[in-house]
């Protein structure tokens, strides 16, 4: 609708009123910036004193880091307006949860993320189950269970990064302080699942086999026992041999 010219200084003024300015997009927190890296446009707010996931971000960025702030978890669907997103950086923060859908919408580009220096003792497998990504999970206190190992079916370890995690003090206490990778190579963490189906069969296995030997080692059991009570038996006399009367014996003459 076109108004009419007697509305104009109306309309400036309350544009004026409004700080002298039309509304414009959100701009990015204190300490954070966009810029273009390799071709690829990055939103940097490293050390910028974040306890959320900043508003603001382009949705064109395919680099985003949020690094090095005091982040303690990570809300559904916190990235899905950035469709174009190919990696993120979240580690040395305070993290100690991760929502099952954190990375909601980013199962076609996403392909790096870093969660490394974090307080994270368990994540949800189901985060990672959309995602074909390469991850950093080194330098957190892990439980060590079997939560983690179908973590690790999901994704794949950042080169050099393996070493890196390691049981903390929520783990079993044989298992503080030792590394991860080295104990699922030892032993399936899980009772179900990949692996895990396997060594379930191999212990029924082991229960039938072993309640045959039991049956048979009874058995033989109780046949020697019968032996030796048999031979500890007085023999059994002779049957008498049979006596004719000598009615028989005149009868037959006769006949």
């Amino acid at each position: 609708m076109i108004l009419p010219a007697i509305h104009l200084p109306l309309l400036l003024l309350l544009v004026m009123d409004m700080g002298g300015t039309m509304p414009s997009a959100r701009a990015p927190p204190r300490g954070c910036y966009v810029a273009e890296e390799a071709g690829e446009r990055t939103f940097r707010c490293s050390q910028a004193g974040l306890v959320a996931v900043p508003l603001g971000i382009p949705n064109d960025t395919r680099k985003l880091y949020l690094d090095a702030n005091r982040l303690a978890s990570v809300p559904a669907g916190a990235f899905q307006h950035l469709p174009a997103l190919a990696e993120l950086d979240l580690s040395h923060n305070v993290l100690v949860r991760l929502s099952d859908a954190a990375f909601q919408g980013l199962g076609n580009t996403l392909r790096y993320l870093d969660l490394s220096a974090n307080q994270l003792t368990s994540v949800p497998a189901e985060a990672f189950r959309e995602l074909q990504i390469q991850v950093n999970l080194s330098a957190n206190p892990w439980r060590c269970d079997c939560a983690l190992q179908e973590v690790l079916r999901w994704v794949r370890l950042a080169p050099g990064t393996g070493a890196g995690i390691v049981c903390g003090p929520s783990a079993r206490p044989e298992l503080v302080g030792r590394e991860f990778l080295s104990l699922i190579e030892e032993a399936e963490m899980c009772g179900s699942g990949r692996g895990g189906a396997r060594r379930g069969t191999d212990a029924a296995l082991l229960v039938t086999m072993g309640g045959w030997l039991a049956l048979v080692v009874a058995y033989l059991v109780h046949y020697v026992r019968r032996n030796r009570e048999e031979a500890r038996r007085p023999p059994k006399p002779p049957p008498p041999l049979p006596t004719r009367s000598e009615d028989s014996s005149v009868l037959s003459t006769v006949m």
